[in-house]
């Protein structure tokens, strides 16, 4: 069935807001073998980087406190593939890793990525994906388990959030977490591999931030991935959708979805344009995207909650500015001994496919009304509570009570059901990259990663 086409916000945040800076992902050489994280203001003007990213590094995945101050994000290391969180000021100053949950001594280490964090609305916690494990032996580098996990925002109190693999390693890769405006449950992204049930598909789920709860949001045959955004009022939930084929494939669209699952419609009418992650403004009336023509690098594009009035951010298609996150910080004061790296805001420009100021009357036909209620590989005895709403359309070929993963012939035995405790020290990173964490390099993607355009000729997000 054809999705509804979107009305405007239903409702707003209790108190005014202050719409901040954007913060994003950008490469910082023409060759895409390095990214930094930039901000600027909401009219695309005064772009600054932020982070100093070592040569060949990726900073990627940026997401604010709820105070403005701090920006949490993902640095990949050049040599390993794997990712760990970082933090640092929104004015700039000294990068901050983030501890890491565990030595390089044992097999739970083993491939250990952490990435795509996200802070709590009370600032008191972040969530992150985490993937460890062997390799998968077949040769396709999807990692043995992933899900995610919950810390303070100094790395102590670990704990683990989400079972989806536990069960049914190499099944695939959980990322892209985001918070609920209440702080009571959260949206992630849930990534099959090969051999995962369905293969290879994506689709976005919800569960309580005490870990129960988990249920499917979005139908298998939609393709949605990456970070979704819940509205400040709490009422919708933004992501996007990725169709199936080359990296920054045409053909996906920004979507909004009822938490309970009802009310899908879709913002964007169909184009020949690829479309990343899009995030909502703090007071809810407008909306950050990444958009590119069909092969093209991405830019950041703004349009207001019901999708109409589209405007064009930036101009700087050779940075693939990506996966915006949109804070309440102000302005940081201009450094003299460092020039702003891109021309302030750019005109409004309208992207291919879409008139401005205009409806998106034509919702893409390939979604269900209401997606799947199936959650993955969950233990019986962790999140128990499921949706008690009954989708109204299965995705093919998936059997209503199977689990998403599909469990590896060599399993591993040493699948943690506890978060490792936090060491003093951090492991020497020796493995083989863990491909199967979100979104690898964009320039080379890998199998089982998560791209953002599928991204940029890269993947995204993400990845």
């Amino acid at each position: 069935m054809t999705p509804d086409v979107v009305d405007a916000a239903d409702g707003a945040p209790a108190a005014p807001v202050h719409n901040g800076l954007i913060v994003s992902r950008a490469y910082t050489d023409a060759s895409r073998t390095s990214s930094a994280i930039v901000t600027l203001s909401p009219d695309g003007s005064g772009q600054r980087q932020v982070t100093q990213p070592p040569a060949r590094a990726l900073d990627d995945r940026p997401d604010w406190s709820p105070d403005g101050t701090t920006i949490a994000f993902d640095r990949t290391d050049p040599q390993t593939g794997t990712a760990r969180l970082w933090t640092i000021p929104t004015s700039g100053g000294p990068e901050h890793q983030v501890s890491q949950l565990c030595d390089g001594g044992i097999a739970d280490c083993a491939n250990e990525d952490e990435r795509a964090p996200a802070f709590s609305p009370d600032g008191k916690q972040v969530a992150f994906s985490r993937s460890w494990g062997a390799l998968d032996p077949s040769g396709s580098h999807q990692v043995q388990y992933s899900d995610l996990y919950l810390m303070s925002p100094e790395g102590t109190d670990v704990q683990r959030l989400t079972f989806v693999t536990n069960d049914k390693p190499y099944s695939g890769a959980v990322s892209n977490p985001s918070w609920s405006p209440d702080g009571k449950q959260l949206t992630f992204e849930y990534r099959t591999s090969a051999t995962g049930q369905p293969a290879n598909s994506r689709a976005i789920y919800v569960v309580s931030a005490d870990g129960t709860g988990l249920r499917q949001l979005t139908p298998w045959e939609l393709r949605a991935g990456d970070r979704a955004d819940w509205s400040p009022d709490g009422t919708r939930i933004l992501f996007t959708t990725y169709p199936a084929g080359p990296d920054n494939a045409p053909g996906g669209g920004i979507y909004t979805v009822h938490p309970d699952g009802s009310a899908l419609g879709a913002l964007t009418a169909p184009s020949n344009t690829f479309y990343g992650t899009a995030t909502y403004a703090p007071d809810g009336t407008s909306i950050v995207f990444a958009q590119a023509p069909a092969g093209a690098g991405t830019d950041l594009y703004s349009m207001r909650s019901d999708g109409t009035g589209v405007a064009r951010l930036t101009n700087s298609a050779d940075r693939w500015l990506s996966r915006p996150a949109w804070g309440t910080a102000e302005a940081a004061p201009a450094d003299p001994a460092q020039a702003p790296d891109q021309p302030s805001a750019q005109a409004p420009e309208q992207p291919s496919g879409q008139a401005p100021d205009q409806p998106s009357a034509q919702a893409p036909g390939q979604a269900s009304e209401q997606p799947s209620d199936q959650a993955p590989g969950q233990p019986s005895e962790q999140a128990p509570g499921q949706a008690s709403e009954q989708p109204s359309e299965q995705a093919p070929d998936q059997p209503s009570e199977q689990a998403p993963g599909q469990a590896s012939e060599q399993p591993s035995e040493q699948a943690p059901d506890q978060a490792p405790q936090a060491p003093q020290t951090p492991p020497a990173d020796t493995q083989q990259p863990a491909a199967a964490q979100g979104e690898a390099s964009i320039d080379q993607p890998q199998p089982g990663t998560e791209s953002e355009a599928e991204s940029d000729a890269e993947s995204e997000s993400d990845e």
